[in-house]
């Protein structure tokens, strides 16, 4: 079996068990990680499980900030189940964000079975077709880089690739709490790993057509420019369109070809 070696930056922490620290040194840098069978296994016709999966962090630059958390859940989609989850700490000198995620310094360093967490999660990735992160471009990015192996997996993004269309009275890209709200999910606990992968799970068991949501999901999508007046932004708006967001001076999206075509405004294809 393949082993996986990751290396920290070199940061001295006080707190955290050293015993720990040296195993998670030994398995924390290596190649990138990847499954048994060095592809990702795609199907075309059928989806069996998918990994829920969010992360915390100290902020929002992957090149300075760190993951302090770990979070995801392995869902099977034809049964709607939980097959298994996990959710870890990583050990962090600072955290700027903890305000918003409220994981201190000092816990984040407190003695846990980090290299067995670790390795499950791994195991978790290896039973899955993909991925699947709320804002998955952020979630991603913290992958290959610092303390966690890439993840050789296609991903999809429950905020950008998931047509939520059919759940009325629901913004074209909902946060986590108003996607869950909108299915009738209760809301306790924002801001830390495994709530927010339960909170997509939660939603996944309430669509009837679950399948056919991801499927359509994993089709290519390309960036649209919305060809709209200043009176008609209220139509690119309305349609999940961002202002300044790809490009400056222009309402634009990624869709699928063929969602492109059911607007009812014309667009522009840029890439």
């Amino acid at each position: 079996m393949r082993q996986y070696i990751f290396i920290f930056q070199n940061v001295i922490l006080n707190n955290f068990n050293k015993r720990n620290l040296d195993q998670l040194n030994i398995i924390s840098k290596s190649e990138d990680y990847q499954d048994d069978d060095n592809l990702i296994k795609s199907k075309k016709n059928s989806v069996n499980n998918v990994l829920i999966l969010d992360t915390e962090t100290t902020g929002l630059d992957e090149t300075k900030d760190e993951v302090i958390e770990v979070g995801s859940i392995l869902f099977n989609i034809q049964s709607k189940s939980i097959l298994s989850q996990v959710s870890f700490l990583l050990p962090v000198t600072s955290n700027p964000a903890e305000h918003i995620n409220q994981i201190s310094v000092e816990v984040s360093n407190l003695s846990q079975p980090s290299v067995e967490a670790m390795t499950f999660f791994l195991k978790l990735v290896d039973h899955c077709d993909f991925i699947i992160a709320h804002n998955a471009e952020f979630d991603k990015k913290w992958f290959g880089s610092g303390k966690l192996p890439k993840l050789n997996k296609k991903w999809i993004c429950s905020l950008e690739d998931i047509n939520w269309s059919f759940k009325k009275n629901l913004k074209p890209k909902p946060s986590v709490s108003s996607l869950a709200l909108a299915f009738g999910i209760p809301v306790w606990n924002l801001h830390r790993a495994l709530s927010d992968c339960y909170y997509l799970s939660e939603v996944f068991k309430r669509c009837d057509n679950l399948e056919e949501i991801l499927l359509n999901a994993l089709k290519p999508r390309y960036l649209y420019k919305a060809l709209v007046s200043y009176e008609e932004r209220s139509l690119a708006k309305n349609a999940g369109f961002l202002w300044n967001s790809h490009i400056q001076g222009a309402w634009t999206r990624k869709l699928s070809e063929e969602e492109a075509t059911k607007l009812n405004f014309k667009v522009e294809i840029l890439g």
